[in-house]
């Protein structure tokens, strides 16, 4: 069976915690996350974008074709591009998300009791990030290849 704390533990514990919250500390504490949001949120709009030119071009490109073997090469082009684009997106997606992982360990060693006794494992965790972001790199140009 589950044991759950009662009620009355879980008030007595917010109430004695309740002097020991600071507001700012919290509020810097969520900075971070706040800045990766928003990092997060500038690719994807640069992402949606770039899309929606693409889309634009595609349709003007489509407007004066005629012929069935230019609608085929159009189409090939636009698969080319989409391909090209999509490789470009996994690519600078890794990359955000590996920086804010570095970032991530840098800040946890730096507010670990022992930073130098966590250097050395932070050290192997980023090293581990980038060893991921150089395997999507060797794929992505790996599938490019004709």
């Amino acid at each position: 069976m589950f044991n759950t704390p009662s009620f009355d533990a879980l008030t007595k514990t917010m109430k004695e915690n309740a002097a020991k919250f600071n507001p700012a500390a919290t509020q810097e504490a969520l900075k971070p996350m706040m800045a990766h949001l928003e990092a997060w949120g500038e690719l994807a709009q640069k992402q949606t974008q770039a899309a929606q030119a693409s889309m634009t071009a595609t349709f003007e490109s489509f407007k004066n074709i005629k012929e069935p073997q230019a609608a085929f090469e159009a189409m090939k082009t636009l698969a080319e591009q989409n391909m090209a684009a999509a490789a470009k997106n996994l690519k600078d997606v890794t990359a955000l998300g590996i920086a804010q992982f570095h970032t991530s360990v840098d800040a946890l060693e730096k507010a670990h009791p022992l930073p130098e006794a966590f250097s050395a494992v932070g050290k192997g965790m980023k090293a581990a990030a980038s060893q991921v972001q150089t395997a999507v790199e060797t794929a992505i140009k790996g599938n490019g290849k004709k």
